[in-house]
């Protein structure tokens, strides 16, 4: 897989060859590199993704809309899309990224995918973001029901136990490790009534929150 391939699947043709290089090359390979266009990219996908949620769905309010737009956005969606994309073929890592499995790590391949984002907003303007975003987000467009708002696990968490009267849940942070621009987090989840403390970790503490509090609610469920 070559990055113009990539480029080809997501439906622009790079005028710039050097945005679509640099989109692709990771910080630890040198620079110049994509920290500063997945800034961009991130901002470009949140501006677009909004305005399709708002124009697709006229009836839903400000909270549902919000809690769509984080699910499409989140690093898991963008690592899955990133994947179909086989976009860490052709990633330029630095030699330590490649041999700790960089090419394959979410972190790495959602802010890639960002970063060709921004790259492609520079290279096309917002109208070619714009394109290759929806398209791109079609299929996962398609399946969003108005009825269905899939609510972020905390949410989900602190309701299922306010339904029952038990006290809410406690986020304990318990590790913060590496370096400022890469740290990992990890953090309990402890719960009173029924006693339960489960722990996630991710690569911010809301999303070390987020996965200690789903598997506290799928524990509870189960």
């Amino acid at each position: 897989m070559t990055a113009q391939a990539v480029a080809k699947q997501l439906g622009h043709c790079f005028s710039d060859q050097n945005l679509l290089r640099t989109a692709l090359t990771h910080r630890s390979f040198g620079t110049p590199n994509n920290e500063r266009l997945e800034f961009l990219g991130d901002g470009v996908l949140d501006c677009v993704i909004a305005a399709v949620l708002f124009d697709r769905f006229p009836e839903l309010p400000e909270g549902d809309l919000s809690r769509l737009r984080a699910n499409l956005v989140r690093q898991d969606t963008l690592h899955s899309l990133a994947l179909g994309l086989n976009i860490g073929e052709c990633l330029s890592l630095g030699e330590g990224e490649l041999k700790s499995g960089g090419a394959q790590r979410p972190s790495i391949l959602a802010d890639a995918l960002e970063a060709l984002f921004g790259a492609i907003y520079l290279d096309g303007g917002f109208e070619a973001a714009h394109i290759v975003l929806v398209n791109l987000y079609m299929p996962l467009l398609d399946k969003l029901k108005p009825g269905q708002v899939q609510k972020d696990p905390k949410t989900s968490l602190q309701e299922w136990l306010q339904g029952r009267k038990k006290p809410l849940p406690r986020y304990l942070l318990l590790e913060a490790t590496g370096a400022a621009h890469e740290q990992r987090f990890e953090v309990a989840c402890e719960i009173e009534n029924p006693p339960l403390r489960t722990i996630g970790q991710g690569s911010s503490r809301r999303i070390a929150e987020q996965v200690a509090a789903d598997k506290a609610l799928k524990e509870l469920k189960a």
